[in-house]
């Protein structure tokens, strides 16, 4: 069973980037879909980006587009996400998630089954 621990959020200045990263244990990852959701004060845990695979799909959520880039490095067992030029309103907890059954990914929680415990980013202005 795949295992998921996230790392990299701090505190950054409006139009600053930071580079998250989601460490996976187990044996099965390279077969995983991927994903990023956030959660801010206040507000219900909303999808932020996905990945397949194989890296041969991706798909943002038009809140990030263009500013966000999701990869994966299998052979590292590792999910990254690049965040470039950063808004107070990015300001969450991200959390990474893996599906066993969806290889392709999904912007739907419910078919991921395994979470990481969180890292908080803060965007400050």
């Amino acid at each position: 069973q795949v295992q998921l621990v996230e790392s990299g959020g701090a505190l950054v200045q409006t139009g600053g980037s930071l580079r998250l990263s989601c460490a996976a244990s187990g044996s099965t990852f390279s077969s995983y879909g991927m994903g990023w959701f956030r959660q801010a004060p206040g507000k219900e845990r909303e999808f932020v980006a996905t990945i397949s695979y194989s890296s041969s799909y991706k798909y943002y959520a038009d809140s990030v587009k263009g500013r966000f880039t999701i990869s994966r490095d299998n052979a590292k067992n590792t999910v990254y996400l690049q965040m470039n030029s950063l808004k107070p309103e990015d300001t969450a907890v991200y959390y990474c998630a893996g599906s066993s059954q969806f290889y392709a990914g999904s912007v739907e929680q419910d078919r991921y089954d395994t979470w990481g415990q969180g890292t908080q980013v803060t965007v400050s202005s």
